[in-house]
């Protein structure tokens, strides 16, 4: 007689990576507040994006016309999700490549720090690994 096999677990919202239980709330949403890695200039208040696994590639970081130039870049998995542009409180857009356009700091225009696919108004993906928090 053959085991049964266990039924498949029910899914579950998506973990956060490790040593990120600081940056998430019980509702996966960020607790700290977002901020520019070169400039420190708020990207995000806290408690306005949601925590989000999606596989993108970003180009290498840069200034804001080399990022649009292309070249080179990373597979990102881990991000903040936005779901209004008005959420933001400080960032930049590239012009289109191809649908997309990449996000930047408004102010000292590093990055790109997230994407965002013109075919999708209302999702705005900003790498965890792009950025710092405080």
């Amino acid at each position: 007689m053959e085991p049964v096999a266990a039924p498949p677990p029910s899914p579950s919202p998506p973990a956060a990576a490790p040593g990120s239980d600081e940056l998430v709330c019980a509702q996966g949403r960020n607790l700290k507040a977002v901020l520019c890695q070169r400039c420190g200039s708020r990207v995000l208040l806290p408690g306005a994006a949601t925590f989000a696994r999606r596989e993108l590639l970003l180009p290498a970081m840069r200034k804001k016309a080399a990022a649009a130039a292309g070249g080179g870049g990373d597979v990102v998995r881990e991000h903040w999700l936005v779901r209004d542009m008005f959420s933001f409180e400080n960032v930049g857009f590239t012009r289109d490549v191809g649908n997309v356009k990449f996000l930047v700091c408004a102010d000292c225009e590093a990055g790109p720090i997230g994407w965002h696919c013109l075919d999708d108004k209302d999702s705005f993906y900003v790498a965890l690994e792009r950025v710092a928090h405080k």
